[in-house]
């Protein structure tokens, strides 16, 4: 079961362009789910309904409560931001979780969650897009807290883990990843770990998914380093769920034109128990 979380940079840029490149990279991928963040809406069009159309995926998506500090970047006081799920199998449940932020600096974010009835087990699946700020370490904590509860709610009912993807503009070694994890600090929520995939990755492989070889990202003098995210839960039985492999892809232009500022991560997921697990 291939997984993909990706920033689709919602209208920021060559948009029209990049639309087009955003849809060749996500079909050579080749996903069966994927969680997507600053997703745009204007004019009855869904950028996330239209890519769903174009790869033959079901799509589920939430637009964000608080879009008025987005729209002012563009100046455009129409258009909507939001998170969307597509998924190769229906989507039979969803909901949407507001991220708490302070009122000064709420522009809005959200996670998505869509249930999807999967070839053999139904998949609690999760998407979400973080505070952005560098110096918003304690706002993405109370997100991480906010999200492990909402996760909590919907992860039961199914022997496959909870998939949790998205941007959360935070650095692997940050407060707000090793509480969302619950392995390198006590969980947010009691008992429930959440395994970064890229645990599983070749130690050689590059992983920045804000990097500065991007055309977009280079004027801001920023770092390269890894901010988007897989995690999962714990291997249901005889190993469902567990991460055969973890890779960045979509770092690079499709046909001249750069995607999108983030890289997106793909993960490889069991979705029957292995052979040699029983």
């Amino acid at each position: 079961m291939r997984i993909v979380t990706w920033n689709l940079w919602w209208r920021f840029g060559p948009w029209q362009a990049r639309q087009k490149a955003i849809l060749t990279a996500l079909r050579e991928l080749r996903p069966d789910v994927v969680g997507l963040q600053e997703v745009w809406a204007a004019d009855g069009e869904n950028l996330a309904e239209w890519l769903a159309g174009e790869l033959g995926l079901h799509c589920a998506w939430a637009a964000s409560p608080a879009p008025e500090r987005w729209r002012r970047r563009i100046g455009d006081p129409t258009v909507d931001i939001g998170n969307a799920v597509l998924s190769r199998w229906p989507v039979v449940d969803r909901d949407m979780l507001p991220l708490p932020a302070p009122a000064d600096t709420d522009d809005g974010r959200l996670a998505l969650y869509a249930r999807l009835a999967g070839p053999a087990h139904e998949i609690p699946f999760f998407t979400t897009h973080f505070a952005s700020a560098p110096d918003a370490s304690a706002v993405r904590c109370g997100q991480v807290a906010a999200l492990a509860g909402f996760v909590a709610r919907h992860r039961g009912g199914t022997p496959f883990p909870p998939v949790v993807t998205g941007d959360l503009n935070a650095w692997p070694d940050s407060d707000e990843i090793r509480l969302l994890g619950g392995y390198k600090t006590a969980p947010a929520v009691p008992g429930q770990v959440l395994l970064d995939a890229w645990e599983y990755a070749d130690p050689a492989a590059p992983s920045a998914t804000w990097d500065a070889a991007n055309p977009y990202v280079a004027p801001t003098h920023e770092p390269s380093v890894r901010i988007d995210y897989i995690h999962v839960g714990p291997p249901g039985p005889g190993g469902l769920g567990h991460v055969r492999d973890v890779r960045r892809a979509c770092d690079g232009p499709v046909d001249g034109v750069w995607p999108s500022d983030h890289a997106a991560v793909v993960a490889d997921l069991a979705d029957g128990p292995d052979p040699d697990r029983g």
